[in-house]
């Protein structure tokens, strides 16, 4: 960790603090509420111990996107902050107006205020380089009052936005305690890995998971990579197995066609570490019906079959290292959830050190209770797999720039 500063290498006694969080919630639709606060728990850590050190904290945060239905303001994310902290978090409506710059003017030592959503801002949209992200207004406008900068937001560390990467360039900067954390566990996850080691790949990102895929088999970290999800009908299709047009269409219309050739070139060279479903569950007249590959009908598939749960399974409890991104199917339907249930089920009994990637996986393992039973539950499902594929993270970077 001695690339970039930590919270360590600053004294913040009564110095006003900018925190970057990742507090991006779940929100429901019909009633405003949030869902899960898991993630303004996570960050939790770095606030209680920014306030405890006598540091004047201000959260600059996002929740979702122009465009959705949970693109809304922090105002309830404050108030759940103060009943995690059991401290006062301030909030204001507005990220750099003259009423936000006195509301940080007038903090004392030991208070919180968090700003606006820092999407309602138009450029934090754009992806630029640090130094062109440092002229923005949002940048420009905070940085006068603020003398430090502390990046926490791990799970959106894979972008170059402006709240992000941009006070890196004229702010002293350094990670929070959850980015510290999550980039030392998996990247000595990846320095010291133990062999067997296994990446199970599922979800529907197939483009990250497939360069992953490249990545530590090209490497030599992976000895075995197991398919599932959009990714599996892929690489599945890739071997040359009928999917069935719903299928090919599917993965067509997704823009995912050239993934098909990326996955052909991977079996070609890697042979049997690439491993794809022997069989596969489709819904017919409204039941789960397991289906060997060579007998798939012009149906959906919505998970893998039980035979490739059995094979898979048997992999995972013999692994030393287990890296898993993506669920198996359509795990919200409960019944196609057996693929996803059944397979966090045998990395949670492994003897291997098990890393969870984030996302829709880590929420599925935290909805069996199974979190406590992994070696790391990553915050960042983007920003995790970005690592495991061998790319930089555009924040991360910027720290380490900020320090040099």
């Amino acid at each position: 960790m001695a690339e970039f500063n930590t919270i360590d290498d600053f004294d913040v006694e009564n110095k006003t603090v900018l925190v970057r969080v990742d507090i991006n919630s779940p929100v429901d639709p019909s009633s405003g509420l949030i869902l899960d606060d898991t993630r303004l728990k996570l960050h939790a850590q770095t606030i209680k111990e920014l306030s405890v050190k006598g540091a004047k904290v201000v959260l600059l945060a996002h929740q979702s996107r122009p465009g959705k239905n949970d693109f809304t303001t922090l105002s309830q994310h404050a108030e759940a902050l103060s009943d995690i902290l059991n401290l006062r978090v301030k909030y204001i409506d507005s990220l750099f107006s003259n009423s936000a710059k006195e509301a940080i003017q007038s903090l004392k030592p030991h208070e919180i205020l968090l700003l606006e959503n820092a999407r309602f801002f138009s450029e934090e949209s754009l992806s630029r380089t640090p130094e062109e992200q440092s002229k923005t207004l949002l940048v420009r406008n905070l940085s006068p009052f603020v003398d430090y900068f502390v990046n926490d937001a791990f799970a959106a560390a894979h972008r170059s936005q402006a709240s992000l990467v941009g006070f890196t360039v004229d702010t002293p900067s350094a990670a929070g305690r959850v980015m510290e954390k999550e980039l030392t566990v998996i990247q000595s996850a990846l320095d010291d890995v133990e062999h067997p080691c296994v990446f199970l790949l599922g979800g529907m990102k197939p483009d990250d998971s497939i360069d992953v895929m490249e990545n530590v088999l090209s490497n030599g970290t992976a000895d075995s990579i197991l398919t599932t999800g959009i990714v599996g009908n892929i690489v599945l299709w890739a071997s040359g197995a009928d999917i069935g047009e719903v299928n090919r269409e599917f993965i067509t219309n997704k823009g995912y066609a050239d993934m098909v050739e990326k996955s052909k070139d991977l079996i070609e060279r890697f042979g049997d570490k690439v491993k794809y479903p022997i069989d596969v569950a489709c819904e017919i007249d409204g039941e789960r019906v397991d289906i060997d590959v060579g007998e798939i009908p012009n149906e959906a598939i919505f998970d893998i079959g039980v035979n490739t749960i059995a094979m898979y399974a048997n992999e995972i409890r013999d692994a030393k290292y287990i890296f898993a991104n993506g669920p198996a199917g359509v795990f919200e339907d409960p019944k196609f959830a057996m693929g996803t249930e059944d397979l966090i089920n045998a990395m949670a009994n492994s003897e291997g050190f098990t890393l969870i990637g984030g996302g829709h996986i880590a929420a599925a393992t935290a909805g069996l209770g199974l979190e406590d039973q992994m070696g790391h539950l990553s915050s960042g499902g983007g920003a995790c797999i970005s690592m495991l594929a061998g790319k930089k993270l555009a924040a991360v970077e910027a720290l380490k720039n900020s320090k040099k």
